[in-house]
């Protein structure tokens, strides 16, 4: 028997599966529904979800922007650490989750609810992300997670429940199923169908937000990237907010085809799984981010950041953007930005964002130290000798063991 539920928020997109998981949680739970729509830039009408979730009964419906917190709080520290997941992902849904979350766990406490709920099935990643976070927000509250307790098993008998509750289904969800699609600011993601099959070459309709490297345009075109301690602030000298600074790059670099991934990724609960995914933007701050600090940044601070970006990328991919030790590596990367400040050039051409200058008014790079012609800085070429003897002293001593 489902646990006595008075009141409570369901993350709700208005798609078909979270409307089917409306319906369901009002017949099974009989309680009142919030729902709760986060406007993260997908590029999509959110006024039908608003209206969809009236149609089904609920009165207390909320669509929040939280475009700009979303990339001020949360891409934003995470491109100052310059993760990538696997080498490759630039978390374009992982980091989503926790912003999502943290409103979710919000409005529950504000209307005082008993639970929230979620529309993330049972295979996948963002179950983990959403329930992790409550347990760190508001660990009293409960977690339904409709998928994994439901009856359904097919997505046939989805489309007869929608069709038995008179849920509108949208035309490309009947015939062949449909692709899995995650958008935001920061990044389109498709998965499914074709996909499913790694040997199968991703088709081209499928991409959304970047033109084929092959058909962009044949001249290049540069642009300049402010930064401040770390973080975008201006495009082509124009200052903008977080938000519009990655939509104008999304522009920019989508008509380059720059920021297209085709992913075999490892899940955290333990299956490989085919994604394809659209980041130009995030594609284009990586790259312009790691050109200030190349001249900004200590060689051995810089190695660090290095060496725990990918335990900081896992947590995030894992979902524990709310864990301290998440916390604690943040604390860290945040503290070395604090001269990471200048302007970056980066040439976009054929999907590369390649950096081709950068300058910072507190640049570590000395042109009289790495001069070929004669320095105006004292460094004697002799002291090169000392150095290299002192440290061959162990390969000495290694060698003269081995007999060599």
């Amino acid at each position: 028997m489902a646990r006595k539920i008075g009141k409570l928020v369901l993350a709700y997109s208005g798609g078909l599966d979270t409307s089917i998981i409306l319906k369901w949680l009002q017949e099974t739970y009989g309680c009142e529904i919030v729902t709760f729509t986060a406007d993260l830039g997908q590029g999509e009408e959110l006024e039908p979800a608003r209206a969809k979730a009236a149609l089904l009964g609920v009165r207390d419906i909320r669509v929040v922007d939280l475009r700009e917190e979303f990339v001020r709080d949360f891409v934003f520290p995470m491109l100052r650490a310059n993760a990538l997941y696997e080498g490759q992902y630039l978390l374009g849904s992982s980091i989503a989750r926790p912003l999502i979350s943290k409103h979710l766990v919000a409005i529950a406490r504000e209307v005082g609810a008993d639970a929230v709920a979620h529309g993330s099935t049972g295979k996948g990643n963002d179950q983990v992300r959403f329930e992790l976070a409550v347990n760190a927000l508001a660990p009293s509250l409960a977690v339904i997670a409709p998928w994994r307790q439901w009856n359904i098993r097919s997505r046939t008998e989805l489309l007869d429940y929608a069709e038995k509750h008179r849920i509108p289904v949208p035309s490309d969800k009947r015939g062949e199923a449909p692709f899995s699609i995650d958008a935001n600011l920061l990044h389109t993601s498709t998965e499914g169908k074709i996909l499913e099959n790694p040997a199968e070459i991703a088709p081209d309709y499928i991409y959304q937000r970047t033109v084929d490297p092959v058909d962009a345009p044949d001249a290049p075109e540069t642009v300049t990237i402010g930064f401040e301690s770390g973080d975008p602030v201006s495009v082509n000298g124009r200052p903008m907010t977080p938000a519009a600074v990655l939509t104008e790059l999304n522009r920019l670099g989508g008509r380059h085809g720059v920021g297209r991934l085709d992913l075999v990724e490892n899940r955290f609960i333990g299956m490989k799984s085919r994604g394809v995914y659209e980041t130009p933007g995030g594609t284009i701050l990586l790259a312009a981010h790691r050109g200030i600090e190349s001249i900004t940044l200590d060689r051995a601070a810089a190695h660090l950041k290095d060496e725990i970006m990918p335990r900081y990328a896992e947590l995030i991919y894992n979902g524990f953007w709310f864990a301290p030790e998440r916390e604690m590596l943040q604390a860290l990367i945040d503290h070395s930005q604090a001269f990471v400040t200048g302007e970056v050039t980066v040439r976009l051409y054929k999907g590369s964002a390649s950096v081709i200058a950068r300058t910072s008014p507190a640049s570590l790079y000395s042109a009289d130290l790495v001069t070929f012609e004669e320095s105006a800085i004292a460094y004697d070429h002799h002291h090169a000798e000392g150095f290299i003897r002192l440290n061959g002293l162990r390969l000495r001593s290694w060698a003269a063991r081995n007999g060599n």
